[in-house]
C-alpha cells in the first residue's frame, strides 16, 4: 500500500464503520418501532379505544344511580380524615370501594384546560383519596392520557451521530445568521415579540413578576422575594403557558445555548427571582407534602411523574417514548408550589430542580434523593428538552394569530448527553411517509 493511497483507503474505513452504525441503529429502531405497532393495536383492540369520561359527568352519573350514589356516600364518609389502612378495616367501607371499582366513577379522568377543570379535579382526588397504599411516592395522573407523539422522527438519531462521528459542526440550528452571533434564546424572544399574542402574554407576566409588592419601595432598591406577589407571578405564568402556542413558549423554555449569556437568558425567561427563588430552600419532601395540598398542584406533579417516568429500556429515555408529553407535563409545573427552573447558566451541562434541598430529611433523605432526582438526573426530560432544542425555531411571523388551536410540537430523537454536544448541529431531515424513506433519507444526509 502506497502512502497516497493510505489515506484514503482509511477515510473509506471511515465511512463503512460509520455507515455500519447507521444501518444498526436504523435496523433497531425499525424493530422498536414494529414492537411499539403491534403493541399499541393489541391494545387498542382489548381496550376499544374508549374514552375515558371526565370525573364530573361521572359524578353526575353515580348520583343519578342509587347503588352508585350510596356506596360513593359511604366511601367519602370513610375517607374522611382517615388512612387507607383504617378505612380498609371497615367492612361498610371495604365493600363500598370494591361496588365503586366496577363503576365508571373509578376509572374517570380530567382533560387538561377545560371548562371546570379545578372542580373535576377535586372529584378526582375525592375518588382515589387513600386507594392506594399510605402516600404513594408516585400518583397516578388524574388527567386524560395523551395522545401518543412517540418519537416518529427518531430516525434522525442517525443523522446526528453521523454529524458527531465526522466532527461536522455548523453551529446551532436555529442561527440563520452565520455573520453575527449566535443565541438562539434571543432569537426565540424577538420570534415570541413579533407574535402579537405571545409579546402581551409575555408582557403581562414578567411585569406582574417585577412589580414591587409594598408601594414603599424604592426603584433603586433590587428585586428580592419580598418585593413581588408570588401567587399572581404563578398565576401570570400559568397563563402565558397556557395561552400561548408552544412553539413560542418552548422556544422561549428550551433554547439550546453553547455560551453563558444564551444559558442565562433561558434560566431568567421565568423571572426567577420572583416564581422560583426564596430566601431560604425548604426540604423536598416538604415541599412534595405542600403541593399534594393544592389540588392544581398535586395533579401536575402526578401528571409530571407519568410522562417523564424514565426508563433504561427505550432510546428516548421515556417510559412512553413521547417527549411532547413530558415537555407538556414539565411546562404546566411552571406556576406551582413545584416550579422547576434551570439551577444555574452552564450550558454544556444544564441541571433543574425545584427550589429544594435534601437537607434535614433525617431517615427519608433516600426518599427525598429519589424524588429530586427525578427532576435533576431525569434522562427523559433531559432528552426531551435536547430534542426540541435541535429541532425547527418557529418562523417569525409579523401577522397576529387568531386560531386557538397549538401546533403539534416538531421534536427528533436525542443521543444521551454522554454523547451529545451542545454545540454541534445534528444533520436534519424532513418527516417521511414510511420506514425505507425514513432510513435512505438518512443515509443520504449523512452520507453528505
Amino acid at each position: 500500500m502506497t502512502a497516497r493511497t493510505a489515506p484514503f483507503n482509511a477515510r473509506g474505513l471511515s465511512i463503512r464503520n460509520r455507515n455500519m452504525h447507521i444501518y444498526i441503529y436504523g435496523f433497531l429502531l425499525f424493530l422498536d418501532e414494529l414492537v411499539f405497532s403491534m403493541s399499541g393495536s393489541s391494545s387498542l383492540s382489548e381496550s376499544g379505544n374508549q374514552d375515558l369520561m371526565d370525573c364530573l359527568r361521572a359524578t353526575e352519573n353515580c348520583n343519578q344511580d342509587q347503588k352508585c350514589s350510596h356506596r360513593f356516600r359511604i366511601m367519602r364518609q370513610c375517607l374522611a380524615g382517615k388512612d387507607r389502612n383504617t378505612m380498609l378495616t371497615n367492612k361498610d367501607c371495604h365493600v363500598a370501594q370494591e361496588v365503586l371499582k366496577e363503576m365508571a366513577l373509578f376509572d374517570c379522568r380530567c382533560k387538561r384546560g377545560m371548562k371546570k377543570e379545578m372542580q373535576c379535579l377535586q372529584s378526582y382526588w375525592s375518588i382515589n383519596k387513600g386507594q392506594t397504599e399510605g402516600e404513594d411516592f408516585y400518583e397516578p395522573s388524574p388527567y386524560e392520557p395523551m395522545t401518543p407523539h412517540r418519537h416518529s422522527d427518531a430516525f434522525r438519531l442517525a443523522s446526528i451521530i453521523s454529524g458527531i462521528q465526522s466532527g461536522t459542526s455548523k453551529g446551532q440550528p436555529h442561527c440563520s445568521d452565520p455573520t453575527r452571533p449566535c443565541n438562539p434564546c434571543l432569537d426565540a424572544t424577538k420570534a415570541c415579540n413579533l407574535n402579537e399574542n405571545c409579546k402581551r402574554q409575555r408582557s403581562n407576566y414578567i411585569s406582574t413578576c417585577t412589580r414591587a409588592q409594598t408601594q414603599g419601595q424604592q426603584p433603586s432598591q433590587p428585586q428580592s422575594q419580598d418585593s413581588c406577589n408570588r401567587k399572581r407571578c404563578h398565576k401570570a405564568l400559568r397563563m402565558f403557558f397556557e395561552r400561548v402556542d408552544t412553539q413560542y413558549s418552548y422556544g422561549l423554555l428550551f433554547c439550546s445555548c453553547k455560551d453563558q449569556a444564551c444559558a442565562e437568558r433561558r434560566r431568567q425567561t421565568i423571572v426567577p427571582s420572583c416564581s422560583y427563588q426564596d430566601k431560604t430552600k425548604p426540604n423536598c419532601l416538604q415541599l412534595r407534602n405542600t403541593c399534594r395540598l393544592d389540588v392544581h398542584c398535586r395533579s401536575r406533579l402526578a401528571d409530571f411523574h407519568t410522562n417523564c417516568q424514565m426508563t433504561p429500556h427505550s432510546i428516548s429515555g421515556c417510559l412512553n417514548d413521547d417527549y411532547q408529553a413530558c415537555l407538556t407535563s414539565y411546562t404546566r409545573l411552571i406556576g406551582t408550589d413545584m416550579t422547576p427552573n434551570y439551577m444555574d447558566s452552564g450550558h454544556s451541562n444544564f441541571t433543574i430542580s425545584p427550589w429544594c434541598t435534601c437537607r434535614g430529611s433525617g431517615n427519608q433523605e433516600e426518599e427525598c434523593e429519589k424524588f429530586l432526582q427525578d427532576f435533576r438526573e431525569n434522562n427523559c426530560l433531559r432528552n426531551a428538552i435536547q430534542a426540541f432544542g435541535y429541532g425547527s425555531l418557529p418562523k417569525p411571523d409579523p401577522q397576529p394569530t387568531t386560531g386557538s388551536v397549538k401546533p403539534d410540537l416538531e421534536i427528533t430523537a436525542s443521543i444521551p448527553k454522554t454523547t451529545m454536544e451542545l454545540g454541534e448541529e445534528p444533520c436534519i431531515i424532513s418527516s417521511c411517509g414510511n420506514l425505507n424513506d425514513k432510513l435512505s433519507k438518512n443515509l443520504r444526509c449523512c452520507n453528505h
